[in-house]
């Protein structure tokens, strides 16, 4: 699969694009100070799965409480997963928080400038180390993301599977041929932003595009139809079942295990519910296995719809009544008794949240 391309095929290619980008980028936070490589660091990672509209407040959230990397590094945990809730994806809070906490001790404070030393931070894959090089850097490094793999799809009319390793590997290749000598951390922006506004998955503005005239999707009536896409599956589907367990005025919530999904998150203890089982047994079970409590479970208060990723679930929510032991950490990293008020104090899974808006907490 390899393409080899002219030198005239990629100066037009980049001429065209960056001649683009300086009329038309979007005043965005992060690009107002590129030469400040955590800001982009935080944006990057922030920007990943994430559209751009979202990600605007949870990046000057999170500045305005971690300024730096030291900041970041010192804080702890729970207050960078308070600072990320709602933005999704925590294991790239996690994440930040682990490599902060290595260029403190390793790089004196300093975020490394190559994609080599990026790479080896946690969380920091090829995409982000390649982002933070070239645009605080102004390193050659190339970047490829899911709108740069639209705009080349289209452009050089690239049918097999995107996710495929080959397709990835020609993927990144091009783009590397393609990556000028100067403004490479412009150029990246531009393709990325080439993809976002004018290259969209739906509806493609390609009379407005200044790459329409070489590209082959065009030419060939292809834009819909490019990338390939594999056909989705079912996502499967789970019942949990958690307690709202009381005990002179509070409630139990407990820190999910760093390593879970959702890892180092508050919520209401539950779990799966498991074949044959009711809801009000597997709240019983649940809370016995991860805190070794004993109690009763009463009325049914909230059920919600959540969706992640790779499965849904129905999240049911049972007021329950404390009855014998007193907590300890089995199946969780930690556990707090606080009233209702207190619960903002905390950073809860979406679903979490999604159940105490329906809760009537006075009953």
């Amino acid at each position: 699969m390899d393409r080899k391309l002219t030198r005239a095929q990629r100066h037009a290619f980049a001429a065209r694009l960056l001649a683009w980008y300086e009329k038309n980028r979007r005043d965005l936070p992060w690009r107002r100070d590129t030469h400040d490589p955590y800001r982009v660091w935080i944006a990057e990672t922030l920007l990943q799965q994430t559209q751009v509209i979202t990600v605007i407040p949870y990046y000057e959230r999170f500045l305005a409480r971690f300024p730096n990397v030291r900041a970041l590094a010192s804080a702890p945990l729970d207050a960078v997963l308070k600072t990320w809730e709602g933005a999704g994806y925590y294991a790239r809070a996690r994440n930040l928080h682990r490599a902060a906490q290595e260029i403190v001790a390793r790089f004196a404070g300093e975020i490394p400038g190559t994609v080599a030393e990026l790479l080896t931070l946690p969380g920091i894959g090829r995409y982000t180390a390649g982002a933070v090089a070239s645009i605080a850097f102004g390193q050659a490094a190339p970047v490829v993301d899911g709108n740069v793999v639209r705009v080349l799809c289209r452009y050089f009319k690239i049918e097999s599977d995107p996710q495929a390793n080959s397709t990835k590997q020609l993927l990144w290749e091009l783009v590397t041929q393609l990556l000028p000598q100067q403004c490479t951390g412009d150029f990246n922006q531009a393709l990325m932003e080439l993809g976002a506004t004018i290259c969209a998955p739906r509806n493609p503005q390609c009379p407005t595009c200044p790459l329409a005239r070489a590209c082959a999707a065009r030419r060939l009536g292809l834009q819909t139809q490019l990338p390939t896409k594999r056909a989705k599956k079912k996502l499967p589907h789970h019942a949990i079942a958690v307690g709202v367990v009381w005990k002179r005025g509070k409630i139990l919530i407990a820190q999910r295990p760093p390593e879970k999904l959702l890892g180092g998150l508050w919520e209401l203890p539950g779990g799966h519910q498991e074949p044959g089982e009711s809801l009000a047994a597997c709240v019983a079970r649940e809370v016995r296995e991860e805190l070794g409590i004993g109690i009763t479970v009463e009325a049914e208060l909230a059920a919600v719809e959540h969706a992640y990723s790779h499965f849904k679930i129905t999240l049911h929510a049972f007021r329950c009544r404390w009855v014998r032991g007193r907590p300890r950490a089995l199946g969780c990293a930690a556990w707090h008794w606080v009233s209702p008020h207190e619960l903002a104090q905390y950073a809860f899974p979406a679903a979490n949240r999604k159940l105490f808006a329906g809760i009537n907490w006075d009953a």
